[in-house]
């Protein structure tokens, strides 16, 4: 092992010129409250390691995407993030007008209209203990990086999913979308490690939860769509907006006998006719083997087909969508 040397800001700059991994190709802008600037070498997108999202967890995200330079949902994004700073009594001194004119801001300086935008608010840096009145003032961050396919583009058969060992987030913090995801990180290695594409979370009761970064659901023989209840999961966007659809299009229709949250135990999974997942990248996506076994004749179904359909609508309806670019 070599004794470490003295680091320089001339050093690190010497540094920023010859790091180039190829991670970084995706990492398109971004900006920090800490500077009040954007930048778009990936070298500068960091967080000062005081900062209490970085040892105590002591933060929030949301993460959309802009198609076409436009955002999709950002009202019910940007609601759900001032809500969860009120829960943890995090003061969001940005109005969501500065949060668009920003996003619009990074989008552009990146120079592509197809991104992923992260947002990150942190009690901000100021000290190493767990006090959070030790930070002078929170810090905001806006991240654009690269927007994968859907998954059902990318893997037209359907997901697998398997069942997840990681205990639940409890009630509250399952319901706060904070950057303390060690649970949904070792569901995802579960998920690696297993040769799978997602795994399924189970409350201390047996009911269904959530996948690592996505929402679950079931339709039943009975042509029930059902996803759990709002107690030990974070209520998705997609989501949501998926049951608005299948609420006004689909039971008038006939294709759904009805819209539900409630719980649902591990057993009725066995006798479900389809399995959806709900996310902001995967859109809505076909799950077409669980725990092993084939969902029911293996195929992605009609009720997925339907709703992937209507979402794919709503993906471009002008009135869900907020143009950044001119």
């Amino acid at each position: 092992m070599t004794t470490p040397s003295h680091f320089t800001v001339q050093d690190f700059a010497d540094f920023c010129a010859r790091n180039r991994p190829a991670y970084h190709a995706g990492y398109y802008a971004m900006y920090s409250s800490w500077w009040n600037a954007i930048t778009t070498d990936p070298n500068l997108m960091v967080v000062p390691v005081d900062d209490h999202m970085v040892h105590r967890g002591d933060g929030l995200f949301e993460t959309f995407k802009c198609v076409d330079g436009a955002i999709y949902n950002l009202d019910a994004h940007l609601a759900r993030l001032e809500n969860g700073c009120r829960a943890i009594g995090l003061h969001l001194r940005w109005s969501r007008a500065e949060i668009t004119r920003l996003t619009g801001e990074v989008l552009r300086a990146g120079g592509h209209r197809d991104a992923l935008v992260r947002i990150l608010v942190s009690r901000g840096p100021g000290g190493h203990t767990a006090n959070p009145y030790e930070c002078p003032e929170p810090l905001l961050m806006i991240l654009a990086i690269r927007l994968p396919p859907p998954f059902m583009t990318a893997h037209p058969a359907g997901a697998s999913v398997g069942v997840s060992s990681v205990p639940p987030k409890g009630m509250f913090f399952a319901q706060v979308k904070s950057v303390n995801y060690l649970p949904n990180v070792l569901m995802k290695k579960q998920a690696v490690d297993a040769g799978v594409d997602f795994m399924l979370g189970f409350d201390a009761n047996g009911n269904m939860t959530e996948l690592p970064t996505e929402n679950f659901g079931i339709v039943t023989r009975e042509r029930v769509l059902r996803v759990p209840k709002p107690d030990h999961i974070l209520q998705g966007t997609t989501m949501a907006r998926v049951l608005e659809l299948a609420r006004r299009e689909l039971v008038p229709a006939g294709i759904l006998a009805g819209v539900e949250e409630a719980d649902v135990p591990r057993a009725q999974l066995a006798d479900a006719a389809e399995m959806l997942v709900f996310g902001t990248t995967p859109n809505v996506t076909a799950v077409t083997q669980f725990d092993g076994r084939p969902v029911g004749d293996g195929q992605p179904g009609p009720v997925w087909r339907e709703l992937s359909r209507l979402f794919e609508a709503d993906l471009r309806d002008p009135q869900r969508l907020t143009p950044l670019f001119d």
